[in-house]
């Protein structure tokens, strides 16, 4: 009986994924065809859920709260003169009011979202606005994608 009340309590605290949710707000960022550039991944209690996809890098920022835990696959596109790209980033918000309990487990549960999310130039952590900075992001892709023939551009 202790072994099946152990096994219920575990099942309950366990972070789970909606994964055909997840993997269809996926596969619309990664679409070429679609204007789509970030889905947002958040907890439904103990569920990862899809929250909100759209073309608004502003509608982003503004769901990332005090009070929220996401994940954010962003597309941005980057290049030169030379070449236009979409590189893609994955972002883990958690925003200043979680608890340390829910900070540790946002770290666990991230594994979760990787097995969905797993084409990825560059991983951020972000936990003040500030720092969801769309020039920024754009900068460190840039980076991460190797030749820049901006110095070039006339």
């Amino acid at each position: 009986m202790a072994a099946l009340w152990l096994q219920l309590i575990k099942s309950r605290m366990s972070t789970q994924i909606d994964k055909e949710g997840c993997r269809e707000a996926y596969n619309q960022v990664r679409d070429d065809n679609t204007d789509t550039n970030w889905a947002v991944f958040k907890y439904q209690g103990s569920m990862i859920v899809p929250a909100d996809q759209g073309t608004d890098y502003e509608e982003f920022k503004k769901m990332c709260t005090d009070d929220a835990r996401l994940f954010c696959f962003l597309r941005i596109m980057t290049g030169d003169a030379m070449s236009k790209r979409a590189k893609f980033t994955l972002i883990t918000w958690i925003g200043d009011n979680i608890g340390g309990l829910q900070r540790a487990k946002i770290s666990t549960d991230k594994a979760l979202v990787k097995e969905i999310v797993q084409n990825f130039a560059k991983e951020f952590m972000f936990s003040d606005p500030k720092e969801v900075d769309e020039d920024y992001l754009r900068t460190e892709l840039k980076k991460a994608g190797g030749a820049n023939y901006d110095a070039q551009a006339e």
